[in-house]
């Protein structure tokens, strides 16, 4: 049976996802209809992910500014949901503990936003990171090692809501092959360059015992995987061109720790 070990297993995976998605509080931005002209970005919202010259240009942007740029995304959602309408970098900043320099300053990256003196366009600005994150099209994700934290990322509906669809899965437990989780067939991993040949997919997500990591992880790149979500607790070695990122359920609880004392 491929779970991750009883460190992972016993972290209430949906207590964990909400404390990581929980939007930041702070003062409401002002709602009032004001208008501003549409940004405009170089990024063709028809590129899949993997094209080469989108490859390109994220290899120049610091991945801090990446992660903030989700951030921004998701602020801009529950305010696009309370019918605000435009935001200042200060109010922006101020939601997410940052400055607002350094709003402006990951922003400036992908072309100018917003008016002087007005602010920013709430359901315009999202729009543009959505297509500069890629997540304006539907991401193909794929799922391997369904034990217990995997189960539950498989049976979690917040993937879909920013736009990620786990669309397989695959163990070496052959009593879990052809079963379905949160709607998604589970396949035999031995399926697993068969099954990618057939369909394209942008992220692959491993859940699977520290042993088998690497030996699944070198298969996956030879099957063209560039993206690779680990929550195993082990590096992974990879081509410079292949984006590892690690969640480390049990580092953030240690890290959490430091806080308590």
């Amino acid at each position: 049976m491929w779970a991750l070990g009883n460190m992972l297993e016993v972290i209430p995976f949906s207590t964990t996802m909400r404390a990581i998605t929980q939007s930041f509080g702070g003062k409401m931005a002002d709602s009032k209809e004001k208008k501003t002209e549409p940004s405009q970005v170089q990024l063709s919202s028809n590129e899949p992910l993997h094209a080469e010259n989108k490859r390109k240009k994220i290899a120049r942007i610091p991945p801090a500014v990446i992660k903030r740029l989700s951030l921004y995304a998701r602020v801009l959602l529950d305010l696009e949901m309370s019918n605000v309408l435009t935001i200042s970098s200060k109010d922006l900043a101020q939601r997410l503990g940052i400055t607002s320099a350094q709003v402006r300053k990951d922003l400036a990256y992908f072309g100018q936003f917003g008016i002087p003196g007005v602010g920013y366009d709430v359901s315009d600005l999202r729009a543009n990171l959505k297509r500069i994150l890629g997540t304006d099209r539907e991401v193909q994700a794929i799922l391997i090692g369904v034990g217990n934290l995997g189960a539950a990322l498989m049976a979690y509906g917040g993937f879909l809501r920013h736009g990620v669809r786990i669309v397989k899965a695959f163990d070496a437990d052959t009593s879990k092959v052809g079963m379905q989780r949160g709607g998604v067939l589970i396949y035999h991993i031995d399926e697993l360059e068969r099954q990618l040949e057939h369909q394209p997919i942008d992220i692959a997500i491993l859940t699977v015992p520290s042993e088998a990591a690497q030996p699944v992880t070198d298969r996956l790149v030879k099957a063209g995987i560039i993206g690779i979500l680990n929550f195993v607790p082990t590096r992974l070695t990879v081509p410079p061109d292949v984006h590892v990122h690690y969640v480390d359920l049990a580092i953030e609880i240690e890290s959490l720790c430091y806080y308590l004392r």
